[in-house]
């Protein structure tokens, strides 16, 4: 049951990067960095934290 839940917590990013357009535009690296923490922070996105990064 243990090596479950972290399945289940990536599958749960993973389905709300979706819904908040994480996922759509992977063309640069900023855009997959984006991605990355949104899927694996992604109760701070549900609560309409912004997780887009920016490199410079």
């Amino acid at each position: 049951m243990r090596a479950i839940l972290p399945l289940i917590y990536v599958i749960i990013g993973a389905v709300v990067a979706q819904q908040n357009d994480y996922l759509t535009p992977l063309k640069t690296f900023s855009q997959v960095v984006s991605a990355v923490l949104a899927i694996g922070l992604w109760p701070l996105v549900l609560l309409d934290v912004s997780l887009n990064v920016s490199l410079s």
